[in-house]
């Protein structure tokens, strides 16, 4: 097996700056050949220029797809599946090679030729069974398509099969150890590929003290892989076949390298070209590259959801809104929304980083954006924590 999946891997920053521009470029004209388009990108002129586009957000997505079935009216092409997610949103899949990237996440935690891979992914209207089918076929692996349950028939099938890795959710791999165990089963899996759910310290540990090395990504039914941790499990390595960013939750503005924020996501995926997709995750850019050798981006991995909206004073108070607020005053560098209680009743407080010293002359801008009053408090810039949250939800809901 070599180190890396492909060159892509290890390509210079410049390199992949050029090469990603001209993709993006023949995505957008993809994009935007689409009956009914209301995407303009005739300001775009090559990666550095996206920002500048407009962010799609899931809500918006469910509204093209009920207009205009099954996909919204997005150019799509190579369709061999339609998934259906909560929302309902429906994602078209692809059989063809590492259609959804993740061929990359398995390379690099070892599995490939020889490997018998037990996918405990879903295989039922959600598309995670198939995207880690399809990743193990592009490695050159066997698969067991086991999908989720009936944990001492999934023990005698890795037993009798001999299956050497294992691809589920974190939690579930444990599940079906501890049953092998009671019933005296020993089992060859030494590789595991997760995700879906959160891979805590303590567990991976107990998997590593078996013998296994455990390894997670994160993918979503509508993109595909978007990051992969590598054997050096220094955070999660960006997939190439996309371009990342973190923004401020809400909005497009972009954060400060290292700040959290909320994922966008542009697939580079011809077959399925979604620009500037708000994935509601939130995540922070780390800085350098990893000590495996791959040269892209890497992220902290899943730090959260971005939606942070919260219903005060019998009011919805939601990011977008907070980012209004930001924009109609030029003398606010930054806001946060806290929600507290006192006396059995709702509060809201404003956080405004300002160089001003007069709190009534933001009530007008409050007022009109966020549709109620509330106390405001002025603080230094820089003093907001880069956190991520625009909106501190402090009530106790125990």
């Amino acid at each position: 097996m070599t180190k890396y999946f492909d060159t892509l891997e290890t390509r210079s920053a410049d390199e992949r700056a050029m090469q990603q521009s001209a993709a993006l470029m023949e995505q957008l004209a993809w994009a935007t050949s689409a009956d009914g388009n209301c995407l303009d990108a005739s300001g775009v002129a090559g990666i550095d220029d996206l920002a500048k586009l407009p962010v799609l957000r899931k809500s918006e997505m469910v509204k093209w797809q009920v207009e205009k079935p099954p996909f919204g009216g997005i150019n799509t092409s190579n369709v061999a599946h339609i998934f259906q997610s909560p929302g309902p949103i429906y994602e078209p899949g692809g059989i063809t090679y590492d259609w959804w990237r993740v061929g990359r996440f398995l390379h690099a935690l070892g599995i490939g030729k020889g490997d018998i891979v037990q996918n405990c992914f879903g295989y039922h209207l959600t598309p995670a069974g198939s995207i880690f089918e399809n990743g193990a076929r592009a490695v050159g692996a066997t698969v067991l398509p086991a999908g989720t349950g009936q944990t001492e028939l999934q023990v005698r099938a890795a037993k009798d099969v001999g299956s050497t890795a294992y691809a589920g959710t974190p939690d579930y791999l444990k599940v079906i150890l501890d049953k092998a165990d009671e019933i005296g089963a020993t089992l060859n899996i030494s590789k595991a590929a997760v995700g879906g759910g959160a891979l805590f310290p303590s567990l991976r540990k107990e998997y590593a003290d078996r013998g296994i090395l455990c390894l997670q990504n994160y993918a979503t039914a509508d993109l595909g892989n978007v990051a992969y941790e590598s054997q050096a499990q220094e955070g999660m390595i960006v997939d190439e076949g996309i371009i990342l960013e973190i923004v401020t939750p809400g909005t497009g503005t972009l954060v400060e390298p290292g700040e959290v924020g909320e994922v966008i996501v542009t697939s580079l995926n011809p077959d399925y070209p979604l620009i500037r997709f708000a994935t509601g995750d939130l995540s922070a850019v780390m800085t350098g590259t990893s000590p495996c050798g791959r040269t892209n981006m890497r992220i902290k991995g899943w730090m959260g959801r971005a939606d942070q909206t919260a219903k005060i004073k019998g009011m919805f108070v939601r990011p977008e809104q907070v980012a209004d607020l930001v924009a109609s005053h030029e003398g606010i560098a930054r806001a946060r929304v806290v929600a507290s209680r006192k006396d059995e009743k709702d509060v809201l407080t404003v956080q405004i980083e300002t160089t001003a010293n007069d709190a009534a002359g933001f009530e007008t801008a409050i007022q009109s954006t966020l549709k109620m009053k509330g106390t405001i408090e002025l603080v230094d810039l820089g003093a907001l924590p880069r956190d991520g949250l625009v909106i501190e939800d402090q009530r106790s809901y125990d």
